[in-house]
């Protein structure tokens, strides 16, 4: 399968295509101008789109000049109206597993995700601070029963690394102390372990001010009839948004 370089103005849209993508757009052209344009877009044997619309919107509002394309010249026209379709619909079947999201998240510390639809910001300049709505996904986590330590539930090597750039920098002490307070964002914490060591190793005190630090959050009739702790995702709704460059 051949990828070509094709003139932008060649590249024809399926004038029947059904899917609404405008507000894909914007995100699509964030993720092309962060890593290139790594999906192709597929056309039929005349130039007609088959999947990629979101896409080519993207590259035209960028000034591309030429688009990579797969030409499925191999599918029937009957293939080419169903692919176009089933690539679309699919992707709605998926689901994200939470707490490895928030893994995967809280480990890109220098991409802003949020210009993906990963991260809702919550607050309204006109309206309420919604920023603790009931609405936040908090991933669950079943102890069980594993022993960690303190140093398995943060990697603070970012931080630690970061600060000791600032200790040596020659800038005023308060900007150092203003950025050492800015370095600790880049703290990571793992929720699972730090679910086991709540549940295992904690001691009562230690409980408390680990709910008061917003690392568990408790639901007290839940957790006794089903078991599980609650934690929370640094008070960030992480939203499972269809993937925005399917179409």
């Amino acid at each position: 399968m051949n990828i070509i370089e094709k003139p932008i103005s060649e590249v024809i849209p399926y004038e029947k295509n059904p899917r609404i993508n405008d507000n894909a757009v914007p995100a699509v052209m964030k993720s092309i101008e962060e890593f290139g344009f790594k999906v192709p877009i597929v056309i039929d044997k005349n130039g007609t789109i088959v999947t990629g619309h979101t896409r080519l919107k993207a590259a035209k509002k960028l000034g591309m000049k030429t688009v990579p394309c797969i030409v499925a010249d191999d599918l029937t026209p009957e293939q080419i109206k169903a692919f176009r379709l089933a690539d679309n619909k699919v992707a709605e079947a998926a689901e994200w597993e939470q707490s490895l999201l928030l893994e995967e998240l809280q480990g890109i510390v220098d991409i802003d995700m949020s210009d993906f639809g990963f991260i809702e910001d919550t607050e309204s300049v006109d309206g309420p601070d919604e920023t603790y709505t009931k609405d936040i996904n908090i991933p669950q986590y079943e102890p069980t029963g594993e022993q960690v330590t303190l140093e398995n539930c943060l990697d603070n090597s970012k931080t630690t690394e970061l600060i000791w750039k600032i200790n040596e920098s020659h800038i005023s002490e308060a900007e150092k102390q203003f950025l050492r307070s800015a370095a600790h964002r880049h703290n990571q914490f793992n929720y699972k372990k730090i679910a086991e060591y709540y549940a295992n190793n904690a001691s009562p005190e230690m409980q408390e001010l680990m709910e008061q630090s917003a690392l568990v959050i408790i639901d007290y009739d839940d957790a006794i009839r089903n078991g599980y702790v609650q934690l929370s995702s640094s008070l960030e709704a992480i939203l499972s948004e269809e993937e925005a460059g399917n179409e």
